[in-house]
């Protein structure tokens, strides 16, 4: 057959066989069917938690005073703790089984570990150079993209210190507030690793840093561009709300959507999975943030900062939404300028969330002595919260506030040993932790050179394992 005459003759079947499937609606051939649309898979756990606690013995710590971390008080208690567990907070008659170690606490205060709600260790490490200056990310006033554990260095000599002068257990690792979404925080064990996979606490729900007022406005407005004022905040956050429901709504239909880290991200917070932790000092933008949130459907877990919350603690106890305060960080900008010592206190007496703060890399290390410094402002205008309460706004609300605390932030059975024995009411400021264990493991001992971690970055260096 000639070639000519045969190519015809294919292309006359092939157009009888298109014309036969159009007349009868039944596709004759595969490639003649519509290609289905698949919704995007996409793996919402790339870098998971590889931490594993370090091994530890079954040990009992008695004679002490033990704040349980939910308001609970025993005198002349025993913790026992065991398989990384704690086993049984009980009185002084609770028996200890044997082979157990066994700590002499008499005189001395046992409490949780405390855990951190705003830090950014790791991210700005010591030294604080502009080399390790990663924290915020700001080119765009909204990079949800970003999470802020590709920046940890965990070698930062912050962590050891935070552990050994501070009794910090665990901690949240936050983008900064340059920008108005700051990008994913991630909550860390503090514990030493070669990576920050292997701090990672496990199964810990992400956190979106989000933030109001002066930052991002000044950051932006600054480069003459959206946001410069606190209304241009408002239209940029709602604007990418907007985006990120649509395309929520078209995962949520089944129907392909190109993959979009920043819009992964806010479809998470949408669908509950990820929590908002929202940088705002003014209770009036709190307010409109509470709006904001119902608007688009998200929650916010945890305004930070925070310095206005007393103006509307009855609010935020009703939208069950924590406050991170500090004690007395009063005036160093417009926006903190409202500020009272009694804001913790305040918001605490009102029946809402109370959490105290660091913020900063030596206030993580004396976060006791903060508590403690509301706690006196609270008691001199006849607030008189008890120590064992006080002890909620370091453990407890933290742990709540982050999706943990059915985990840790308290003495409780089956929970994990994330124990701090003080030298003394940790409420003073004489007291240091005198042994510190997460998960049951001894991860600090004043007693022992031995047991005070010291980073690699760190050896050999002035300053080396400082212990104040």
């Amino acid at each position: 057959m000639i070639p000519g005459i045969k190519g015809s003759l294919l292309a006359a079947v092939s157009l009888a066989l298109v014309g036969c499937a159009a007349s009868d609606g039944k596709p004759q051939t595969a490639s003649a069917q519509p290609a289905a649309e698949k919704p995007a898979k996409f793996n919402k756990d790339p870098y998971p938690s590889t931490y594993r606690p370090y091994a530890g013995r079954p040990t009992a710590v008695r004679g002490v005073t033990i704040f349980d971390g939910e308001g609970g008080r025993i005198d002349n208690g025993v913790v026992l703790f065991a398989g990384g567990k704690v086993e049984t907070v009980g009185g002084g008659d609770t028996a200890i089984p044997a082979g157990y170690d066994v700590v002499d606490g008499s005189g001395k205060f046992v409490t949780p570990g405390i855990i951190d709600i705003h830090s950014h260790l790791g991210d700005y490490p010591s030294p604080g150079v502009e080399a390790h200056s990663d924290g915020n990310e700001a080119t765009s006033p909204t990079t949800p993209e970003v999470w802020s554990e590709h920046s940890v260095w965990p070698q930062d000599p912050g962590f050891s210190r935070a552990l050994a002068n501070g009794g910090v257990t665990s901690l949240l690792v936050l983008p900064g507030s340059a920008n108005l979404m700051g990008g994913r925080s991630v909550t860390l064990k503090n514990v030493p690793s070669r990576t920050v996979q292997g701090m990672k606490f496990p199964g810990a729900p992400y956190g979106l840093k989000m933030a109001c007022g002066e930052n991002p406005k000044r950051v932006y407005g600054g480069k003459g561009r959206a946001p410069s004022t606190r209304m241009g905040n408002f239209a940029v956050n709602r604007a990418t709300w907007q985006k990120a429901a649509a395309y929520k709504k078209k995962m949520d239909e089944g129907k392909a959507v190109d993959r979009d880290l920043a819009m992964e991200t806010l479809a998470g917070v949408l669908a509950g999975e990820i929590l908002i932790h929202n940088h705002c000092y003014r209770a009036d933008e709190m307010a409109l943030v509470i709006d904001m949130s119902k608007e688009f459907g998200y929650k916010v877990s945890t305004f930070h900062h925070a310095v206005e919350s007393y103006k509307i603690a009855d609010m935020l106890a009703k939208e069950g939404i924590c406050s991170a305060m500090w004690a007395d960080w009063w005036g160093f900008k417009m926006e903190a300028y409202d500020s009272v010592n009694e804001n913790v206190p305040l918001v605490h007496n009102a029946g809402a969330c109370a959490i105290v703060h660091s913020d900063d890399a030596n206030q993580i290390q004396r976060l006791n002595q903060e508590a403690a410094k509301a706690l006196k402002a609270g008691r001199r205008m006849g607030i008189n919260v008890s120590d064992e309460v006080a002890w909620t706004w370091l453990s407890h609300n933290p742990a709540k506030a982050l999706g943990i605390g059915d985990r840790t932030g308290s003495l409780k059975a089956g929970k994990m040993a994330d124990v701090v024995l003080w030298n003394g009411n940790p409420f003073s400021a004489y007291t240091r932790p005198e042994k510190v264990w997460i998960d049951g493991a001894l991860m600090f001992d004043a007693m022992d050179p031995k047991r005070r971690p010291v980073s690699d970055f760190e050896l050999g260096q002035p300053g080396e394992g400082d212990v104040k």
